[in-house]
């Protein structure tokens, strides 16, 4: 069985034209079984307070997890006197057109130089109960400002993601039911994808850090290390293509990624990139695995 999966930095449904269009953003990837989505924002005046996440899951019909890292107030008092709780939060998301088991937000180093402005990153991690067997899956963004920000980054999101097997997801060895409700605790597989905007280009001190080396030879792919570029394993040079018509002055560039783990390798048939797309100043990324 093929499933289709998405990445997408929608820049809070923010478009090329300048324009606010979740609807847009929407039919650019709503072909793709599973979806992972960064800069997803709700509470927010710009974006008519509207829960973004929570948009795009009814819209899609998807399941969907949703996490944030900036989470600040942004409450006001009714005419009656009331407060009404409202919080201005800026994360990632997954949809899904199958369960998610399980999910944790995990906060990254936040470093910004001290006359620099940035905000704190996450990766929201989903436990995804796919036809074939449980995947887990990252939804990323990393710091915009330096590889000096971002290397703190990459080498703690690692670590979690070497441990999350061992670490187990919502819960580990439950027996009680006032937590489980008769739910098999979730399985911590080991194959992952990475998804995201890393904010790095290949030719980058960080791209080693996450990424092996990969050879093509007839007839299969042998992937040595860490890591595998899914855009690499379906033909092209790590600078072609890009995601990005415009970085940090460069023209494009490619810094959004799917990160395969060395097991899902065999799986891999297919990567490209939307260059038709508008709803965000990134475009979105397609991965296409055979999971059986």
């Amino acid at each position: 069985m093929t499933i289709t999966f998405a990445s997408y930095n929608i820049q809070y449904g923010k478009g090329q034209d300048g324009l606010y269009d979740l609807e847009r953003i929407a039919r650019e990837v709503e072909a793709a079984d599973v979806i992972a989505m960064q800069e997803v924002a709700t509470g927010f005046a710009r974006n008519d307070f509207i829960d973004q996440g929570a948009w795009f899951a009814a819209r899609l019909n998807r399941h969907m997890v949703f996490g944030a890292t900036y989470d600040v107030d942004a409450s006001f008092t009714d005419e009656a006197g009331r407060v009404v709780n409202r919080r201005r939060r800026f994360g990632n998301a997954v949809f899904s057109r199958f369960p998610i088991r399980s999910t944790r937000t995990l906060p990254l180093p936040f470093l910004p130089p001290a006359d620099q402005q940035d905000v704190q990153r996450c990766a929201v991690e989903a436990v995804i109960d796919l036809p074939g067997g449980p995947i887990r899956i990252y939804s990323i963004h990393l710091s915009h400002l330096a590889p000096v920000t971002r290397i703190p980054q990459i080498e703690a999101l690692k670590a979690m993601v070497a441990s999350a097997p061992r670490d187990g997801m919502a819960w580990a060895n439950g027996r009680d039911d006032d937590w489980t409700e008769g739910w098999a605790e979730p399985a911590p597989p080991e194959p992952c994808i990475l998804f995201g905007d890393f904010n790095l280009r290949p030719d980058g001190p960080e791209y080693p850090m996450l990424v092996g080396d990969a050879t093509h030879r007839p007839g299969r792919v042998a992937v040595r290390g860490q890591f595998a570029d899914s855009w690499v394993l379906a033909g092209h040079a790590e600078m072609s293509g890009h995601t990005m018509a415009q970085w940090k002055g460069q023209e494009g560039a490619r810094i959004d990624y799917a990160l395969l783990h060395p097991a899902l390798v065999p799986a891999f048939r297919a990567a490209r990139i939307g260059t038709e797309a508008e709803g965000s100043d990134h475009l979105p990324i397609f991965l296409d695995l055979d999971l059986g």
